[in-house]
């Protein structure tokens, strides 16, 4: 037996015109094209295939055979995939990246990083992202190492060298703990009680704040990479900390945390900041995502007697 023909990318379009639109004629009229020119790209495609992909008879319609259904997912992959690398090229000649490595601050709120990347996906469909989350000075080193194009950082990032930064919003920290930590228990918290618990702290993957503690009261710390795990030996009463407000609501209304009300660490405002390399400015798509951010945190506002962090 023979081996098939490659059939052209025109015959494809051709066949998936002709099954879209339910027949030759209508095929023809969605490409501008005669039917004659039609029935001739089915046929040559039937011969290169060496398969019957109409049934011309009987019937007052093209319908597919058996063959026809089988191979129409495959000519659709190929028509999509010829379309997206087309698509791929036009947007490097018009200067658009072809991905961006975005590095965000694990004390942005989730439901906003969704929100921008959901809307990034539509505006950008053919440019690929690579997502970091990190903890404090580690997004500011992954934008000046160059393996982040641009970064939602906090307020580490402000005032860096050689960086651009421009305000994108803030979240609060509250001081937290299970409702069973002896802090939790107090209906009154005296000045100076945080320092006799052990309090949970996020540390940085980064080396840019080696030596310097933000916001640590307590002697007494397990150091944590990560907000997840930390979240969840706050839950199960290993100690208390500072969480970002959005992260915990559901768990202060469920009584599963309690915020903490400490004289002395009432907990602050932890400012985001867009940044971006000064000699290595973004491009349209990683531009683009900076200003959703900024636009997203135009309504953060600090809550009452907080200072920043």
């Amino acid at each position: 037996m023979s081996a098939p023909g490659t059939p052209t990318l025109d015959q494809l379009r051709i066949f998936l015109a002709v099954v879209d639109s339910g027949s030759f004629a209508a095929a023809g009229r969605r490409l501008n094209r005669a039917v004659s020119v039609i029935s001739y790209g089915i046929a040559n495609l039937e011969a290169q295939l060496g398969l019957t992909l109409f049934e011309r008879e009987g019937t007052r319609k093209p319908e597919l055979t058996v063959a026809g259904r089988a191979l129409l997912a495959d000519a659709r992959a190929v028509a999509h995939g010829v379309d997206g690398l087309r698509a791929r090229v036009k947007g490097l000649l018009d200067g658009l990246e072809a991905e961006v490595d975005l590095a965000v601050d694990v004390m942005l709120p989730a439901e906003r990083l969704g929100a921008v990347l959901r809307a990034f996906a539509r505006e950008y469909p053919t440019v690929q992202l690579r997502l970091h989350v990190e903890a404090l000075g580690a997004v500011l080193a992954m934008v000046r190492e160059g393996r982040a194009m641009v970064g939602i950082s906090g307020p580490l990032a402000i005032g860096a060298d050689g960086v651009e930064c421009v305000a994108a919003g803030s979240v609060p920290l509250v001081p937290v703990a299970a409702p069973d930590h002896p802090l939790g228990q107090m209906a009154q918290i005296a000045p100076g009680a945080g320092r006799d618990y052990t309090q949970l702290v996020l540390t940085d993957r980064s080396r840019a704040t080696d030596g310097q503690d933000y916001s640590v009261l307590s002697p007494k710390t397990w150091r944590l990479a990560d907000l997840g795990a930390k979240h969840a030996l706050l839950c199960e009463g290993v100690g208390w900390g500072n969480m970002p407000l959005p992260m915990v609501e559901s768990d202060l209304v469920a009584g599963t945390l309690v915020r903490l009300a400490m004289p002395d660490h009432p907990g602050g405002t932890y400012r985001f900041a867009g940044i971006w390399r000064r000699d290595t400015p973004p491009g349209p798509a990683a531009e683009w995502l900076i200003a959703q951010f900024v636009e997203q945190g135009r309504a953060d506002a600090a809550l009452a007697g907080m200072i920043d962090l």
